[in-house]
């Protein structure tokens, strides 16, 4: 099995995993599928840059005889940020989910818990 065939079967788990987790009721659930897409959006960006294993990231100066001798550092930084960007993103979530669970009392996306009738309803 090629390492490109294994991160897609990895990018297409946590793709198909995410989404569905993102379908659920629950805010943990909403949370944790998020995270999950921004991982999987994290190994797409990274496999843009061609995968390569053993060689430098970045270029010491001299200009080498084979450009092919490195690997591309662009993707490196942009996820390197995207995990930073989405470790903010989540904690912000985590924090507006207890927030509206201490509110509300319940944990359910629409603050409803689905065996209780609304007080409007009643």
């Amino acid at each position: 099995m090629s390492l490109e065939l294994l991160v897609t079967i990895a990018i297409g788990t946590l793709c198909g995993t995410g989404v569905f987790l993102l379908l659920r009721t629950r805010t943990f659930d909403v949370i944790l599928g998020l995270t999950l897409l921004s991982y999987a959006v994290n190994l797409f960006i990274f496999a843009m840059g061609k995968l390569t294993i053993g060689k430098a990231p970045l270029v010491d100066g001299r200009r080498p005889a084979d450009l092919t001798a490195y690997a591309d550092p662009l993707p490196q930084a942009l996820v390197l940020t995207a995990i930073v960007i989405s470790f903010a993103m989540t904690a912000l979530l985590l924090v507006i989910a207890f927030r509206a669970r201490g509110e509300t009392g319940s944990d359910h996306v629409d603050a409803n818990e689905p065996d209780v009738p609304r007080q409007d309803d009643a």
